[in-house]
C-alpha cells in the first residue's frame, strides 16, 4: 500500500505502515496500541517527520526499521508515551506510605537506608510527593534514609522531572503549606512556576528504565510504586512486568499500582493488604 499523498496538515499515516509502528512500539516498550488511535499516533508523530525532513510516513518507517535502537526510536517512543500524572495522585496510597510502610522500616534498629523505586515516574510528582511524605513524617532525617529512584523509558519525561520544575495549576490542588515548605517561586518562565525544593530533589534519583528489561540490580526493595503503567499492556507484558517487580521487592515489602489495575489474573507471590497495594512475602 502506497502512503496517501500529503495533505495540508501534513503527510497521512497508512494502514500498513501504522501496523509496523504498533508492532515496534509493542517490541521496544510493551506498549499495545489500536488501529482506532491512527488520529492519535498521527498526530504525535507529524513533528517527527517535519524534525528529520521525512516527506512520508512510509520513509520515517524505513528509518525506523533500519536503526531500531537508534536516537529516533527512542524520540518516537517519547512521542508515542502518555505523561498524565499529578501531585498526590490517589492519596491514599501516600497516607498508606506515612502511616503503614515507613514506620516499621524507619524504627529498624540498624537505621539501614529505606529503599524505593517510582516505576513509570512520567514527569516526577510521583518520586516528589514520595519524598515530601516521608520528610512530612520524618523530618529532615529522611533525606538521610530514604534513597529513591525514579525511571521512566520517556526521555522528554525525565528531563522535566529532573528539572522539577511545574506550572502553577500542578501545584495548585495542593496544601497551601506544602507548597510554602517544599517548592520554590521561579522568576523566569513560565509565570507563576514553581520548582521542587532541593531538599526534595535530592532524594531522588532519576534514571531511564524500560519496564520490558530486568529491573536494576542492588538490595532489595522495601517499597515500589508502579501505578498506571500495566493498563497499557497486554497480559503478557503484565505478567512479565510483575514478575520482574516481585523479584525486586524485599520479603516484606509493598508494591503499589493504581487503582485501576489489577493483578487477579497474574501469577504472583504477592498479598493483598489495601486497595491497590500488595505485599511480598515468602515463596
Amino acid at each position: 500500500m502506497v502512503t496517501s499523498p500529503p495533505t495540508a496538515a501534513g503527510p497521512e499515516l497508512s494502514e500498513r505502515d501504522l501496523t509496523t509502528i504498533m508492532r515496534l512500539v509493542y517490541e521496544k516498550s510493551g506498549i499495545t496500541l489500536h488501529p482506532g488511535k491512527r488520529a492519535l499516533v498521527t498526530a504525535r508523530l507529524q513533528k517527527r517527520l517535519r524534525h528529520g525532513g521525512f516527506a512520508s510516513f512510509k520513509e520515517y518507517v524505513r528509518h525506523l526499521k533500519d536503526d531500531p535502537v537508534g536516537e529516533e526510536m527512542t524520540a518516537m517512543l517519547d512521542a508515542i508515551a502518555t505523561n498524565h500524572t499529578a501531585f498526590f495522585r490517589e492519596p491514599q496510597h501516600f497516607e498508606f506510605l506515612a502511616d503503614v510502610v515507613l514506620p516499621p522500616l524507619w524504627a529498624r534498629s540498624d537505621s539501614a537506608p529505606i529503599l524505593g523505586w517510582s516505576a513509570a515516574c512520567s514527569t516526577g510528582e510521583e518520586p516528589y510527593t514520595i519524598a515530601i511524605t516521608a520528610l512530612e513524617r520524618f523530618g529532615p532525617e529522611a533525606g538521610r534514609r530514604l534513597r529513591l529512584l525514579a525511571s521512566d523509558l520517556s526521555t522528554k519525561a525525565l528531563a522535566l522531572a529532573r528539572e522539577g520544575v511545574y506550572k502553577a495549576e500542578r501545584v495548585a490542588p495542593l496544601p497551601r503549606h506544602l507548597v510554602l515548605k517544599y517548592f520554590d517561586k521561579r522568576t523566569g518562565p513560565p509565570r507563576g512556576a514553581v520548582q521542587v525544593s532541593d531538599q526534595v530533589r535530592r532524594l531522588v534519583e532519576f534514571r531511564r528504565l524500560n519496564l520490558l528489561e530486568a529491573p536494576p540490580p542492588g538490595a532489595p526493595l522495601d517499597f515500589i510504586f508502579c501505578r498506571n503503567a500495566l493498563i497499557y499492556f497486554d497480559r503478557q507484558i503484565q505478567q512479565q512486568v510483575i514478575q520482574g517487580l516481585e523479584k525486586r521487592l524485599a520479603i516484606g515489602g509493598y508494591l503499589f499500582t493504581s487503582h485501576s489495575e489489577s493483578l487477579n489474573s497474574l501469577d504472583h507471590g504477592l498479598t493483598w493488604i489495601a486497595p491497590a497495594v500488595y505485599q511480598r512475602g515468602a515463596r
